[in-house]
């Protein structure tokens, strides 16, 4: 995965009882310049968690990334979002006013949701098929698109509940969806967007203490 798709790695460390976030240790502290080559065990650098992904390399999933430019570039928290669902070799399928589209290139910086157990082969050896068969069907043709209803959420939405009726599973409501799996993964990629670009700008960033973020699971997938 390449640092131009999701940005630079960011790291923190802890140093004048603060925590200090930047994209390499510095020999000095930005804070008091002392020199910061010998640490405490609790002053160590850790690796922050990325939240985005390239979603061409992630199968089976949901994923989300602005319509126009990129989450960490041009994203500024109102921008409008554009979702799709990927097969099983990273091509990212989407709806819009042109009808269904297979990406095999744009979503190089998206935020993923898993959609499958890691165990579920049978379904996984569908998923292609299922998809192409579904995005294939007269309701998602370029005349039926309606921005506020018939769009790109109502799309994926849809797939996932019919793989969910197929699995004999209870399908999931727009909000239920987007609350549970979308907005803690959104919450924390905004988090993280503020920390990157100060970092950016000034070389580092600080906080008060560290800031324990819930990192949603990526082990498990709805279906």
């Amino acid at each position: 995965m390449h640092c131009a798709e999701v940005g630079k790695p960011l790291i923190k460390f802890n140093h004048c009882k603060k925590s200090i976030y930047s994209f390499g240790v510095p020999q000095r502290c930005p804070l008091c310049q002392k020199d910061m080559g010998s640490r405490k065990l609790e002053e160590a650098p850790v690796s922050i968690a990325n939240p985005f992904t390239n979603g061409h390399q992630e199968k089976c999933s949901f994923l989300l990334r602005p319509t126009q430019g990129t989450f960490l570039r041009e994203y500024d928290g109102r921008s409008d979002l554009h979702v799709g669902i990927t097969n099983t070799k990273g091509v990212v399928y989407n709806y819009n006013v042109y009808g269904v589209q297979r990406d095999g290139t744009g979503w190089e910086q998206s935020i993923s949701v898993p959609l499958l157990q890691p165990n579920m082969y049978g379904l996984m050896d569908q998923w292609d098929k299922y998809l192409e068969d579904f995005s294939t069907s007269g309701a998602w043709l370029p005349h039926r698109y309606e921005e506020d209803g018939h769009n790109c959420y109502a799309y994926t939405l849809t797939f996932i509940n019919c793989v969910l009726t197929t699995e004999g599973k209870e399908p999931l409501d727009k909000s239920e969806f987007t609350e549970k799996h979308v907005v803690p993964r959104t919450r924390l990629a905004s988090k993280y967007i503020t920390v990157y670009r100060a970092t950016e700008e000034r070389g580092f960033y600080v906080t008060d203490h560290a800031d324990r973020e819930r990192h949603p699971s990526s082990g498990g997938g709805l279906c």
